[in-house]
């Protein structure tokens, strides 16, 4: 879903007139356009591949991966705790708490996705705990329009489930929590963030990381908004000057004068080194025009798509020379 930010203007790179050329625009030869698409068409393949040997895998020789762990362990406390958020009270297993941390860090998310990678695949346990939540008020669950499965079922918090939440110190400091559908038009493509988190922290974890945070693009363009309205006060500063300013603060680019947001940052530190480190991810729809994807290249994102889009965002990606990596999801 692409978003960026501009000073007077919002853009959504959607437009059936965004047919403009891609970052290259005959700034490289031919043969070394050439070089650097066969480069991405490898990167993916190997990409692609190993998709395909983690599916076989599954379940049988690898190992656990550390998530599966954690979620073990959460699952086995059957104990409940009392938490008191002023004239209520409400009593949680370790897994409901869980639950509702994961719904209100990403605002909607399938209830099958719960299932697999909240609960390791344990539906039953997470219909159960789903209709707990219902029940004490904290969560809702609604039906949603989708291009590939008609219908999906998603999880949201209630008002009273955010509250509860981000009182109640579960969370990393810090940590944004939302709740209800903000946009159902766009709910299938925000939902399905939450399975390319998971994808990708998993990668990170494989290599000795540790994810501390997420931040999805509402907040960062709210911060973005902020900013930029009070810089826009003083005079001291070109426009031009305020944004590269203010991208650089946020670790962002300026891209044709406007600032990309990604759909998704992660942010992780690795192993015995401290320093934070970011991942932007951008979820591409088949609906995403060569400018899009052209924005999201020179911005630096890491673009995914599902399955059934790749195959044609790559067609795009090839015909209009923009170099960049499309994995999927």
């Amino acid at each position: 879903m692409t978003r960026s930010f501009d000073v007077f203007d919002r853009d959504d790179f959607r437009s059936p007139d965004d047919l403009d050329r891609g970052a290259s625009g005959g700034s490289e030869s031919f043969w070394s356009v050439r070089v650097r698409l066969s480069e991405l068409h490898r990167k993916e393949e190997r990409a692609d591949a190993h998709d395909r040997e983690a599916l076989d895998r599954s379940g049988r020789e690898r190992p656990p991966l550390r998530r599966e762990g954690r979620v073990r362990e959460i699952l086995a406390q059957r104990v409940r705790t009392v938490f008191r958020n002023r004239d209520k009270t409400y009593e949680l297993r370790d897994s409901e708490i869980h639950l509702l941390s994961e719904v209100g860090k990403f605002r909607v998310v399938a209830q099958n996705d719960l299932a697999q990678f909240a609960y390791n695949g344990d539906r039953n346990r997470a219909e159960r705990d789903i209709e707990n939540l219902q029940r004490q008020g904290l969560a809702e669950v609604k039906t949603i329009p989708d291009v590939e499965y008609n219908n999906m079922k998603v999880v949201t918090l209630t008002k009273e489930g955010n509250k509860l939440l981000r009182r109640g110190g579960i969370l990393e400091p810090g940590q944004r929590t939302y709740h209800g559908l903000k946009k159902p038009n766009e709910a299938a493509h925000d939902a399905d963030l939450y399975r390319l988190y998971h994808k990708v922290s998993d990668e990170i974890e494989s290599r000795g990381g540790r994810v501390v945070g997420v931040r999805l693009d509402y907040e960062l363009k709210d911060e973005l908004y902020s900013r930029i309205a009070r810089a826009s006060k003083s005079r001291q500063q070109t426009p031009q000057a305020v944004r590269e300013e203010i991208a650089k603060g946020f670790h962002l680019k300026v891209v044709d004068g406007k600032i990309p947001i990604p759909d998704l940052r992660i942010e992780y530190v690795n192993e015995n080194d401290y320093q934070l480190q970011r991942r932007d991810l951008e979820l591409a729809t088949d609906h995403y025009r060569p400018r899009g994807l052209s924005e999201k290249a020179r911005a630096g994102f890491q673009v995914y798509a599902r399955a059934e889009d790749t195959n044609r965002l790559r067609s795009v990606r090839d015909r209009e020379e923009l170099m960049t990596t499309i994995l999927r999801m």
